[in-house]
């Protein structure tokens, strides 16, 4: 057995309510434990899986921060999502039983391996389960769609706001601060994610502060006007 697993159990999980589903009985529950049978450590820089590797497993994300790239043809890396605690990572590997991108860790880390095979097993036993799988799959089908609208037609300004405004709603479904954010990943891994160049992000976080919007402390974020950052997404159509 790798050293880096070790046993776990879904049920006293502070996480379970993010990635499993509600409801289920504590029979269920049980059946699902046998399933997310290890638990794997991946420090910081440290790669979950890589593009091209045989997909075996989904994995649910326990602590830590963890970007997904593809290499480009001229060879830099296309950050396409950053993912975090009681999330679900791997679903890229689910169409033809490889993934298609490298998951690295942005800290230390430590996920939950999920062998597919077992879950799909056990989907036809627990419904809930399988409902629940679908809807996760159809959350990332979503947000991607999300993210080709904010590369298709916004600027700067606007892909900035609507990065910031998501990534705080998805730390504040998990007891977070709905205005303080410490970014784990570099501004130029934002500008990689949002198809910006490293200066327009910088510029762009300047004119957020200097327009009392945020605060900015190297990583520490404070929103100081959600609201702005809100009308600053919703007047796409404002002039430019």
């Amino acid at each position: 057995m790798n050293p880096h697993t070790i046993k776990v159990a879904c049920s006293n999980c502070n996480l379970r309510e993010l990635c499993m589903p509600l409801g289920l009985t504590d029979a269920q529950i049980q059946r699902i434990d046998e399933v997310v049978a290890t638990r794997r450590k991946i420090k910081r820089g440290g790669t979950l899986f890589r593009n091209g590797e045989a997909f075996t497993s989904l994995y649910a994300i326990r602590t830590g921060f963890f970007k997904t790239c593809v290499a480009t043809e001229d060879g830099r890396d296309q950050v396409t999502g950053f993912q975090m605690a009681g999330e679900v990572i791997g679903l890229d590997g689910i169409v033809n039983d490889r993934h298609t991108c490298d998951a690295i860790a942005l800290e230390d880390a430590e996920v939950c391996v999920m062998p597919f095979d077992r879950i799909e097993e056990l989907s036809r036993e627990v419904t809930a389960l399988q409902s629940h799988v679908h809807k996760i799959m159809s959350r990332e089908i979503v947000r991607e769609h999300g993210v080709m609208l904010l590369l298709g037609s916004m600027r700067a300004e606007e892909r900035l706001a609507a990065f910031l405004l998501n990534l705080v709603q998805r730390l504040h479904a998990r007891g977070f601060s709905q205005s303080e954010l410490v970014l784990r990943m570099t501004r130029e891994e934002i500008g990689s994610y949002l198809g910006l160049k490293l200066e327009t992000v910088s510029r762009t976080f300047s004119k957020f502060v200097e327009d009392g919007i945020v605060e900015v402390r190297q990583r520490h974020v404070r929103i100081l006007s959600t609201d702005a950052l809100k009308r600053i997404v919703n007047n796409q159509q404002a002039c430019h």
